[in-house]
């Protein structure tokens, strides 16, 4: 059993200072946002074993903060093996599937993706074959910032992941904590 957690980057700036979009930063709500779901995944074992995060400003902030918090919640935790990934920003899902199979060399039972839309809704919605039916609608129409698409795939090599054969467990995202908590 593998299973894999893709994270989109928390809100951020509308303009990096330097004009470019690769360097945008999260704003304050996208730093309370990858705090709060950074806790959640911290609190629902199991954690990631291994972490590949694209160089992107707003990807890396969000990991920092999500990882830190992640890390607080479950002191007993060894923290994860990190890999700064270049590729990861702007991916299609074809490019993003491909680095997911690269975790095989490494073999982590939980990898965790930290990327950027559409990439990553696409890539969460051609995986999921099965699974939550709540989870799945709510997911259709977007992978928020900061929003979580948990699958877990019955394998045994990450080489084996495929296009609808992962099985959405969860759906979650910063503005679902915070309904979860007024309730």
């Amino acid at each position: 059993m593998r299973r894999l957690m893709l994270l989109r980057h928390a809100k951020t700036e509308h303009d990096a200072p330097s004009g470019h979009d690769h360097d945008r930063r999260l704003d304050e709500r996208g730093r309370l946002d990858a705090a709060a779901v950074g806790t959640w995944i911290g609190r629902h074992p199991p954690l990631p074993d291994a972490v590949k995060v694209s160089t992107a400003v707003r990807a890396r902030q969000t990991w920092e903060i999500a990882g830190d918090a992640m890390q607080a919640a479950r002191e007993q935790a060894s923290p994860p093996q990190v890999e700064w990934l270049d590729e990861i920003y702007g991916a299609e899902p074809a490019q993003l599937l491909r680095i997911i199979r690269m975790a095989s060399a490494t073999e982590p039972a939980q990898l965790m993706l930290i990327g950027h839309n559409p990439g990553m809704h696409e890539l969460a919605l051609m995986l999921a074959g099965s699974g939550d039916a709540a989870a799945k609608k709510a997911l259709e129409d977007n992978l928020p910032t900061a929003g979580l698409a948990i699958l877990d795939f019955a394998i045994d090599d990450w080489n084996e992941v495929a296009f609808r054969r992962g099985e959405l467990v969860r759906f979650t995202s910063p503005k679902l904590l915070r309904q979860a908590l007024d309730d």
